[in-house]
This record gives C-alpha cells, structure tokens and sequence, in this order.
C-alpha cells in the first residue's frame, strides 16, 4: 500500500528547503516526493522524477543501495559516500546521503538528504582550513575518528549479510570479502585480499572444462560497465569442491572511471539438491502414471474378453479334472505349462489360475509370442531407453515390468528365440533384468504361465529350445483337452456361446432343436471350442425368426444332413452316420464282452477289433461306454 505524505506544512517545508531531499519506498522501489533542490542538481522536472524508479537513479549501485537502505530501515537512519546519481543527460554525479526512515507512515519510507560530493568537499576543505587554523591537530584527530567511525558501521553492516559479497579491482584482484563469503568459499579474507579472485574460485565450468578469465562475467562488469546477473554457475571450495551459485556482478564507478566491480552471490546447493529430488519424484510419478495407463489398456482388454474362472464351461470327467488342478496350482507361485491344441481354451486357463492366486489384485499381462517380430523380443519383454536403437524416440516400458506382482501368461512360447531363452530364463532364476539400452538392473516379482500348441519335448531334443528353460517353465504341466475328447460337454458349451451370442448381436428367443444338438455333436471339432464359438455366433447372424442355421464345413454336412435317416437310392438301402456310429457302439461292447472287459494286452478287444489300445480307450469313452452299460447290455443278450 502506497504511503501517504501530508501535503500541507510538511510539503510546504520541503519546498523551501535549500538541500536536495528526495523521500522514497525501497520495498516498492518508487519515489514519492522531491524538493525543486534535488530537481535543480539533477536537472529534472518533479513531474519526471517521479515517474522514475530509484534504482534507476543511482545506476549501477544496486548491490551498494540494497546494503545502505537495509541499514537505515534498521537503524533508523544513516550516511553514505559511495553511492552515484545519474543526471538527466546521463552523467554521473557521486554525492553523500544522509537518510532517515520516515516515521506515522503506513509503508516504511526514507527521507534522504543527497549532497554534491564535489561540491560538499569544496566546502568542507575551507571548513576544515579555518578549523585547522584555529583548533590545530586536535580537531582533525576528532574529524579522523568521526569517520573511522563511519568506516566501522559500513563495515559492521557489511558482516551482517547473509550473502557473500567481495569486492574485485580492475586488475582483478580481491579488495574486500565479507564473512558469509568466507564461510561458503572456505577461504579468509587474508587468503583473497589482494589476490586474483578468479583462478582461486572461479577457474572452471560446472562440467570440469576450463574458465578462461576474459569470459568471466564478474570481470566483465567493470570492463563494459554493465550489471551482469548469473544462475547455473559454481564457485569451487578451498577443499576443491564445486559450490552452486546465483550471483550479481555490479560495476563500481569512480569519478566517471570504472575502478571495480561488487559481487554478491547466493549459495544454492539446498535448494539444486531440493530441485532434483523434485525432478526424480516427477519422473518417477511420470513413469508409474505411464505404467498404470498400460496396466488399465490390459485391464480394459480383460473386461471386454469377459472370461473368468467361473466360465469355464462343462461338467465332463476330464473339465472336473482340470478344475482340480486349477485349484490346486493357483494358491502357489509355481509356474505353469499349459499344453493343447489351439483353441483349447489355454488362454482360460491361464486367467482362471491368476484370478484365483493371490496375484489377483494384480494385472495379468499377456504376450503372444508368436506376433512378435523376431528384433523386438527383447524390448517387448524387458523394456527399453529413448535412443536404445534407430526409432526408439521414447522410453517403453517391458511386459515384464508391467507384470510386476502379477501374472505374464506367454503364449505360443515356443515360439521365443534360442537366443533370447538365456535371458528370459535369468528372470525366471533371479527376478532380474536390465532395459534395453540402460544399464540399470531391475528387480521384478512375476509368475509365469506358458502356452504352447508345440511339443517342446522335441524341440528340446533338437536343440530348438533350451532344456533348463523347459524345466523352469514345466513346474506345474496342465493339459488343455481337445473338445472330441469332451463330446459331453458340447451341450453346456453351446448354450453358453449362444446366450452370449444372442446378446452380443441383440437377438432374442433363438433355440437350437435336437437335431442340431446332434449335428454338433457329432461332428470331430479341429479347431475345438474356438471353432464351436465361430460356429453358433455365425448361426445366430444368420438366424431368421427364432430359428437357427447351422454352417458347419461342407465334407461335414453332406455325412451328417440325413442324420438318424434311412433311405433307398436305386434299390441300394444307405446307412446314415447314426446307424453306423450305432453299428460300431454295438461291435466294440460285443468285443469287451468277449474279452471279459480287458482293453490291453495279447488277449484284450484292442487286439480283437485292430486298434491300438488309446484308441480304443478313447472311442470308449467317446461312445459313453462303461460298466454298467455293458451289464445291461449283457442282460439284454
């Protein structure tokens, strides 16, 4: 808030008074009033005087203003001969101030008195030499104390700085230094007066490289005249340690000759140190927002998959087994192999096992490795630094990283080069790596799930995947069955794809009738529950009414179009697949009888029938024969 000056008796006293007074704020650095004395010596208007700004008066005496109006405002008053005016033309006019601070104002302001050295000293030597005429040595003993006195206040303020400050000649070297600057430069003033400062301190760059002296801006200062102002730069410690600084180089002026500069410089190490624990903190919020921002694309992807632990499908011997398996692995670490023809459900599996551990909370990172190209396995898997390789323009973050605490399922993992296993396999046995580009080792707390069509068994024996990889991944093997081998199943898997069907496509009150049921069951399912899904979501397009239409491969239909059918074509009667796959329900029971039940061995129906034992096995199995059917079955004969 501006201060306010009383306009009436104290405005009219100012006017009549013969000294040049200015009165100024030096927090708002604004002038508030002049007498036409200080008008006449400066050769001013008022009205332009106060439009001008303190500091712009006494040019170049910034560092030496600063330190008188701190001592007057708290003093209370206070004088000066080292400060300089400028005119209005630009000369400079060095002056003595006397300066009080002004009292019943509600800003601290100063009223100072400015006196013509020049002209005040002509006075004060015809004063003096009519004192010494009448008073002799003693007076001038008295005049030297007064201002040896003044010296010691100058001085006094001085030392009170936080600051550093020196003073440097124009040949460079040291004139003054005050204790703070003894303090953050570990050298005395003894050590520097008189010597040249920069080799001492300021003789090399932050970086190591070399300071030449006619680049130095504290120099520079009272070569061109001009207040240089510095931030990014160090002092160097007596112990040769780099100090950072901020500084202030000011020239100083003597009867218009430039004889000297000021410096005052700030120590700012606290707060470098403070400013790249800030920095570290922001790259480190960088990269955890970049790491969520991925974890929720995969936790976005899961969601739209819509596939849990309750949803796999089926109540068939081999489902229930592995339900069984799933339960038993999830609530370890062990890391699993899952095995299977594609479109098994491998990829179920593998989140089933994670959304029942203790990792659940974590994401589930899944990487196929089989649409990875060859040169990108290793950033795709462990990261890597911007400028690592030709295109990397930024940092990436690694599947391994973003599964940290969770689950990476790896599909199709035969398909990892030999070169990249030894790598993959030193995580799997160290939970650490490094990124591409970056020597920085990283620790990482991740289970394993694998995936694989292939039988890496062989590609061990032919050198095409490494055996303790093999190993390390086939902790807990789970085999993900084919859907001929589940035929019982295929009920509860088609009402499931097609109420998810029905919904997805928005239509309602599709059903399938028996006979489709057995066309679908019936039929061999190469590509498994992937095919089945395809098949009823395709049914459900091209559905008309409520009913549906059944795509299923051509070689397929023309066996299975006249199912549980029997007709006569040129006097030929045909059997249908159903009376065949009765036909051969009915033979392999008679066998079994004959053999007493027995599978295996020289007497058992394998040999009988000409099959190999696990085919038999599985047809019987298959055909939904048991005990208990053949007790009937004998019973009946």
């Amino acid at each position: 808030m501006p201060a306010v000056v009383s306009p009436s008796i104290e405005q009219e006293v100012l006017h009549h008074l013969r000294e040049a007074i200015i009165v100024f704020d030096p927090y708002a650095n604004r002038i508030i009033n002049v007498n036409p004395a200080l008008c006449e010596l400066l050769d001013y208007s008022a009205e332009a005087l106060r439009d001008q700004q303190v500091t712009h008066l006494f040019a170049g005496e910034y560092a030496a203003l600063i330190l008188f109006t701190q001592a007057v405002l708290d003093k209370g008053s206070g004088w000066t001969d080292e400060l300089v005016l400028r005119t209005q033309c630009g000369k400079p006019l060095e002056v003595e101030v006397f300066a009080s601070k002004l009292p019943h104002q509600l800003n601290p302001c100063i009223s100072a008195i400015v006196h013509d050295k020049y002209r005040l000293q002509l006075l004060h030597e015809r004063a003096e030499a009519n004192v010494f005429v009448r008073k002799g040595i003693t007076e001038w003993k008295r005049v030297e104390k007064i201002f040896a006195d003044m010296e010691r206040e100058n001085r006094l303020l001085l030392e009170a700085v936080g600051e550093g400050i020196y003073g440097v000649n124009a040949e460079g070297k040291t004139t003054f230094v005050n204790s703070a600057a003894e303090r953050i430069l570990g050298w005395t003033a003894e050590e520097l007066v008189g010597k040249k400062i920069h080799p001492i301190m300021h003789h090399t760059h932050p970086d190591g490289s070399h300071y030449p002296s006619h680049d130095c801006p504290i120099y520079a200062a009272f070569h061109d005249g001009v207040v240089h102002r510095i931030e990014n730069e160090v002092f160097w410690h007596k112990d040769g340690t780099p100090i950072p600084v901020e500084y202030v180089s000011t020239p100083v002026v003597e009867h218009g000759q430039l004889v000297g500069a000021v410096v005052v410089f700030r120590d700012v190490r606290e707060r470098k140190q403070a400013e790249e624990k800030l920095h570290a903190a922001l790259r480190e919020v960088e990269e955890l927002k970049q790491r969520l921002e991925l974890e929720n694309a995969y936790l976005q992807e899961e969601i739209r998959t819509g596939h849990n632990y309750k949803e796999i499908v089926g109540s068939s011997t081999a489902i229930q087994r592995l339900i069984n398996q799933i339960d038993l692995v999830a609530a370890t670490d062990a890391n699993v192999l899952v095995t299977g023809e594609s479109g098994t459900g491998k990829e179920l599996i593998a989140r089933a096992i994670h959304g029942a551990s203790k990792r659940c909370g974590r994401p589930l990172i899944r990487v196929n490795c089989a649409a990875i190209p060859r040169e990108l396995f290793e950033s795709e898997f462990f990261g890597h630094i911007r400028g690592a390789f030709t295109g990397a323009t930024t940092d990436r973050t690694g599947r391994f990283e973003l599964a940290d605490g969770g689950t990476l399922f790896l599909d199709e993992v035969g398909e990892i080069p030999l070169e990249l296993q030894s790598k993959l396999l030193r995580v799997l046995q160290e939970g650490q790596f490094e990124k591409v580009g970056e020597s920085k080792t990283r620790k990482v707390d991740v289970r394993i799930i694998a995936a694989t069509n292939r039988n890496l068994q062989e590609m061990v024996q032919d050198k095409h995947f490494r055996e303790d990889l093999y190993f390390r991944l086939n902790v807990f093997p789970i085999d993900s069955i084919p859907l001929r081998s589940r035929i019982e199943d295929i009920p509860l898997l088609v009402t499931h794809f097609l109420n998810h069907a029905c919904e997805k496509f928005n239509k309602q009150g599709l059903v399938l009738s028996k006979g489709d049921m057995k066309l679908l069951m019936a039929y061999d399912w190469p590509g498994n529950i992937r095919e089945l899904q395809n098949v009823i979501e395709r049914a459900v397009i091209l559905s008309r009414g409520n009913r549906l239409t059944l795509d299923l491969p051509q070689s397929t239909n023309k066996h299975l179009h006249a199912e549980m059918l029997r007709t006569t074509i040129s006097g030929e009667t045909i059997m249908t697949r159903q009376s065949l796959h009765e036909m051969e329900r009915d033979n392999i029971i008679r066998a079994l009888q004959l053999c007493g039940g027995k599978i295996f061995g020289e007497d058992g129906a394998a040999v009988m029938l000409g099959l190999k034992p696990t085919t038999l096995a599985s047809r019987i199995k298959r055909l939904g024969i048991n005990k208990q059917t053949l007790k009937s079955e004998t019973g009946r004969a």
